[in-house]
């Protein structure tokens, strides 16, 4: 039997951290983010939607054979199969739960296309505000939920730890106040790494907090050197950046170079609708050659207060007109293949820790993620792991002390962003062996000084340790693959 005084705790707000909480009924369940009122999240911010095989014409076969594709065959197989066999009727469990997808004038779904797949099988909701809308629904069923207790305001900087299990949280304020939460079992949720680049379509929260806490409780990683960097972010001063969804090149957008020539001519057969990081590094290859590329968008159709209400807002605020006037942009941060090690149901390599969305790696999105599968995956990998969860006889608590790992300090500001910056010039779409080293040396040196350097320090390993391109990961050193 479950331990009646002890909650499952699930640390993060979004897609992957609502799903995992509300499939946990009736199991107790103390949900804690950083935002009062869960906003902030990545999932929240995801423009492009969530892939099904919903076509007659399509299938889940087609939809994981363009996923091994896209992550360079480095995926687990029997991942991506589950992905993309489950994906129709993760559609219709997020119906159950109030999201209002869109639809034609026949009321059939609609459904998009985007970069990677070799069908229009992305289904939006409020144009290209799927993620709110799924976050905003998934949140107030929670909400609604007797079953879960949600606690905003608070950061989990420690995980509390009684013989070589994990048995609760350790969380902070924002007045600095700590306080310890004994659990049957955590769930981190917490997102990805992308606001440790200088350039991210990411919100600042994502910054690699829930992956630094696993790594200190002593949690394996698994491909930390698989970051996909997105080719279309508004190319503007900032750190988080506007993301230009990729569904404006799905409705006939085109990225062209200062000379008006389009820019994925001969690059790739898809051309502009080619992988994210095939786009990326073409992008970026450019503004190295001292170049800027623009993504016209003047010809596509339709209202686009309806069909692309937040690149509208985002670019007007800016001063742009999409509707009028070509867009600069520039490959950000967006997505991390990597994580925290887990199995098929999320378990990390410690004992009553696990991790599911963004912060974990099942294997499933190999080198690359393919587009929109990431939502679909923080949906049907919380409830499998939820259900798991809530139909798992848990023991009583040991008797033993607990002790706390903690995260520790935060950098400064002036050196986290250097650090930022570091990781956009070494580890950003295109890498080489000398300047991921370098690099590496700067972070050692900084690891006494902030978690975010011993994690960034991390990540460069694992980019040193693999010599060879492959996916989303691109060596540009002599006798790399080009």
């Amino acid at each position: 039997m479950r331990h009646a005084q002890l909650p499952i705790v699930v640390v993060g707000g979004g897609a992957a951290g609502l799903a995992t909480a509300l499939a946990m009924a009736p199991a107790p369940v103390r949900l804690l983010c950083r935002a009062h009122d869960g906003r902030g999240s990545a999932s929240a911010l995801a423009q492009g939607g969530i892939a099904a095989a919903l076509d007659p014409r399509d299938s889940a076969a087609a939809h994981a054979a363009d996923t091994l594709i896209a992550g360079a065959q480095h995926n687990d197989v029997a991942m991506v199969q589950w992905l993309a066999a489950g994906a129709p009727a993760a559609i219709a469990w997020l119906q159950a739960q109030g999201v209002v997808f869109d639809r034609d004038a026949q009321g059939c779904l609609q459904l998009g296309r985007e970069g990677g797949h070799s069908a229009a099988r992305i289904v939006h909701a409020g144009g290209d505000a799927s993620g709110a809308a799924l976050v905003h629904a998934l949140r107030a069923r929670v909400q609604e939920a007797a079953h879960v207790q949600w606690r905003g305001g608070v950061d989990v900087d420690g995980l509390l730890l009684r013989e070589g299990c994990v048995a609760g949280v350790r969380t902070r304020d924002e007045r600095g106040r700590h306080e310890r939460i004994e659990a049957s079992t955590v769930v981190l949720a917490t997102g990805g790494i992308g606001a440790l680049y200088a350039r991210t379509s990411n919100p600042p929260g994502a910054d690699g907090a829930g992956l630094a806490l696993g790594l200190a409780a002593g949690a394996a990683a698994r491909d930390l050197e698989f970051v996909q960097f997105h080719p279309t972010a508004l190319d503007v001063p900032g750190h988080c950046l506007p993301l230009i969804t990729e569904a404006l090149r799905g409705a006939g957008a085109r990225l062209h170079d200062g000379g008006g020539h389009a820019l994925m001519a001969g690059v790739h057969p898809l051309g502009d609708l080619a992988p994210r990081d095939v786009v990326a590094r073409r992008v970026a290859a450019e503004q190295a050659a001292g170049g800027r590329v623009w993504l016209d968008a003047t010809g596509v159709d339709g209202d686009w207060a309806r069909r692309f209400p937040t690149v509208l807002a985002a670019c007007c605020a800016h001063g742009f007109d999409p509707r009028r006037v070509a867009l600069p942009v520039t490959p950000a941060a967006h997505f991390h293949m990597g994580g925290l090690a887990t199995d098929a149901d999320g378990r990390t390599s410690v004992p009553g820790l696990y991790a599911v969305g963004e912060v974990a790696c099942n294997g499933v999105h190999g080198a690359n993620r393919l587009a929109s599968n990431s939502l679909l995956e923080g949906v049907l990998g919380g409830r499998r792991l939820g259900e798991l969860l809530a139909n798992t006889p848990v023991p009583a608590p040991g008797s033993g002390p607990l002790r706390v790992v903690e995260r520790g300090e935060s950098l400064p500001p002036a050196q986290l962003a250097a650090l930022h910056a570091l990781l956009w010039q070494a580890a950003g779409p295109v890498r080489e062996a000398r300047a991921l080293r370098d690099a590496w040396r700067v972070c050692a040196a900084l690891a006494e000084a902030g978690w975010q350097a011993r994690l960034a320090k991390a990540l460069l390993r694992a980019m040193r340790l693999r010599r060879h391109s492959l996916g989303a990961h691109w060596r540009q050193d002599r006798g790399c693959p080009r």
